[in-house]
């Protein structure tokens, strides 16, 4: 007895007949999509303007974690934060670890 299985990829859009899963990813969260090639094509080229402007990130950047498991912060992620902290006028030291309340309220600022 032979048996032949067809595996059909619909478009999670339209609900046409899809040719590929696209996968990607945002802020921190995996997805896959099944889409024809016209819906590919316009997923690819409305993130075209971001993928030129960003860095990949991948297995191979090491992730540095702090006390307590939280991350650290970039050199240029502090300056974001302390420049912005004056700003607001709050009291941040020049140097050291930045408080996390003012990590936090500088994240909720740019959400």
């Amino acid at each position: 007895m032979a048996k032949q299985i067809q595996e059909i990829l619909i478009d999670d859009l339209d609900g046409g007949e899809a040719n590929e899963t696209v996968s990607f990813a945002i802020d921190g969260t995996s997805y896959e999509i099944d889409l024809s090639d016209v819906n590919a094509k316009k997923l690819r080229d409305s993130l075209a303007p971001f993928m030129a402007s960003a860095r990949r990130a991948g297995a191979s950047a090491p992730r540095r974690r702090g006390r307590g498991g939280t991350r650290a912060l970039s050199r240029e992620k502090s300056a974001d934060i302390r420049a912005w902290a004056k700003a607001q006028g709050k009291n941040v030291s020049e140097r050291g670890r930045i408080a996390s309340s003012i990590v936090e309220a500088y994240e909720n600022a740019h959400r």
